[in-house]
């Protein structure tokens, strides 16, 4: 591409991007209390959301009913020429039609309004013609116009289907607002997520407990505990009193700093090279949170208690890698 024909690109993408974000604003300033309407028939339904619409509005309407449904709004889309060959029975009475069409006359979406009505279900309009059929036909019309698309030759839905677009996720928005959507709440709707993982996934998902908790009664050797270590592959083993009361903790680093002060193991008890007062967390936190534990102290393992203080399990950070949560 020569260098002028770059300069001409870039331009045009420029009053792309120029025409697309005026068109929100413009969006924005003409927001009524026909929104406010919306939301609140929304919020009101007893049933789902039913997103549709033609060609790129489809498009659209898609990705919005997605965007509702993630945010606490159940939601679906359908596809409107497929409506009218059987899917509209999809819909109930305790459903909202939320119809997408820029120029509010498609001919597949008009052709379900009869038996829309029929059903009694409730219609909201988002289109760029306030006085276009679909718009007086509906319940609640919601002006997603347009002064202009931003494609040259004024055919192809640019800013209006970028204003539609804009306009759905307002309305999912609102609706997370208003009904107190939390992040676990998301998290719920994304469990395969990074997200999902680091909101949903807790300490006693991952800890190893029972007989895969690394665990020597104080007074064993250090040989033993080293073969506690091994067969369990934490890198660390407890230290326990008799009555299960937790008072140490050996671990591959404590090994190698008692290598440091002497080559001969045989005759050391494992109370007088344990690590006392380990550090523990809570079997019912969050996953995440011993990931932080574990990189402020520069640990790699940690035992895990009950919230009692009773010793209950352990993790190290292969178990947080494995888990997607780091």
């Amino acid at each position: 591409m020569k260098n002028d024909q770059k300069q001409s690109c870039l331009a045009l993408a420029r009053e792309v991007l120029a025409i697309e974000a005026a068109a929100i604003t413009r969006l924005a300033s003409r927001l009524d209390d026909s929104f406010s309407a919306a939301v609140e028939l929304i919020l009101a339904c007893e049933g789902r959301v039913v997103v549709s619409g033609m060609g790129k509005s489809g498009h659209i309407g898609n990705k919005i009913a997605a965007t509702l449904a993630s945010t606490g709004t159940p939601a679906f889309f359908m596809h409107p020429a497929e409506a009218a060959h059987g899917d509209l029975g999809m819909l109930t009475e305790r459903d909202i039609l939320l119809a997408l069409s820029n120029s509010g006359e498609s001919d597949e979406l008009l052709a379900l309004l009869p038996a829309l009505k029929r059903k009694g279900v409730p219609i909201i309009a988002l289109t760029g013609r306030p006085q276009s059929t679909l718009a007086t036909e509906a319940s609640i019309h919601l002006d997603a116009g347009v002064e202009k698309e931003a494609c040259p030759l004024g055919l192809a839905p640019t800013a209006s289907t970028t204003a539609a677009l804009a306009l759905g996720d307002a309305l999912a928005v609102a609706l997370l607002d208003a009904r107190d959507f939390k992040p676990e709440d998301f998290a719920l709707s994304h469990p395969g997520g990074s997200l999902g993982r680091k909101l949903l996934v807790h300490i006693s998902d991952l800890m190893h407990g029972g007989d895969a908790l690394p665990r020597v009664i104080s007074g064993s050797s250090l040989k033993d505990a080293l073969l506690e270590m091994t067969r369990k592959g934490l890198g660390m083993t407890a230290v326990c009193a008799n009555d299960g009361q937790l008072l140490g903790i050996f671990t591959d680093g404590d090994l190698r700093r008692t290598l440091d002060k002497t080559l001969d193991l045989a005759g050391l008890c494992i109370d007088d090279v344990m690590a006392r007062q380990p550090r523990t967390i809570e079997s019912h936190r969050l996953a995440t949170e011993a990931a932080n534990e574990m990189e402020h102290h520069k640990i790699n393992g940690l035992l895990v208690t009950d919230r009692a203080g009773n010793l209950v399990g352990a993790l190290n950070m292969h178990d947080l890698l494995k888990a997607g949560v780091v």
